[in-house]
């Protein structure tokens, strides 16, 4: 067909306007528009440094632990440690009380609130009972050193909940480290539980002997397990059994040599 036929064929259909801006032989086939001439690729923006990755607040509670050489150490780093929300609300640090030099720790739970204000533990109610029990075996704090699980007072004097002792944990192991105890008297569930891994209640795992694994010490810690005055001062009738636990412990002390400053009371606890 001829571009006058074309022409004359559309004008026939009505055509009266051109829809392009340039006349188009619609009588070829349609091509494909050409790709743009290859190009130099554009730069790629630099990638954002990466942010700076937190670790996990355990793992730093562990890493803080281990890295001090000394109980000085130890206790700035407890102080410095801000994964533990209790050190937010707490008014003191609450890290130990008497003499690391015979061998003997004692361990209990967490600071209440007169352990809190004095900044020392057990010198609270539980605590004037401990001191009882101690005497009527012939020790005093002179003679030991006392520390709890947890250095800082839970809200409402609560039992410590799992996330509280793991973050703590670190932080006691290593202060056994750095002590080199001979024994460990485990005060009440929570330090047991925490320090041996059992699951078995207190009252069925007291007047028991442990061995207590220590990261840092080559050989574990003979640990006894007893009742935490606190529940003493609410079950009185439990002070017997307390009782026999520390007649156990003045035994074992004998048996290493312990050289003690007096008989003691003689006196069982069961009206202390």
């Amino acid at each position: 067909m001829s571009d006058l036929a074309w022409l004359r064929l559309q004008i026939d259909w009505g055509v009266d306007e051109a829809l392009q801006d340039t006349p188009r032989d619609h009588r070829q086939t349609r091509e494909a528009p050409p790709r743009p001439a290859a190009s130099a690729a554009a730069p790629r923006p630099a990638a954002a440094p990466a942010a700076t990755l937190v670790p996990p607040v355990q793992a730093r509670a562990e890493a803080a632990a281990a890295a001090a050489t000394t109980l000085e150490e130890l206790r700035a780093a407890i102080a410095a440690f801000d994964g533990i929300a209790q050190r937010e609300t707490a008014m003191n640090l609450v890290f130990s009380d008497g003499t690391y030099d015979t061998g003997l720790m004692l361990v209990g739970e967490g600071p209440g609130d007169e352990e809190d204000r004095q900044g020392k533990p057990f010198v609270g109610r539980s605590g004037q009972l401990l001191d009882r029990m101690l005497a009527s075996i012939g020790l005093d704090r002179t003679r030991l050193v006392i520390t709890n699980l947890v250095n800082w007072r839970p809200l409402g004097n609560q039992t410590p909940d799992d996330r509280l002792v793991a973050l703590s944990l670190p932080f006691l192991q290593r202060h056994i480290a750095l002590a080199r105890p001979k024994r460990l008297l485990l005060l009440g569930k929570t330090p047991f539980a925490a320090l041996t891994g059992s699951r078995e209640g207190i009252t069925r795992a007291r007047g028991k002997w442990y061995d207590v694994r220590i990261p840092g010490l080559d050989a574990p810690v003979p640990a006894l397990a007893t009742l935490h005055p606190a529940y003493l001062l609410r079950t009185a009738s439990a002070k017997r059994l307390a009782w026999s636990d520390l007649l156990q412990l003045r035994r074992a002390l004998e048996d290493d040599g312990f050289e003690f400053r007096g008989n003691g009371t003689g006196q069982a606890i069961d009206h202390a």
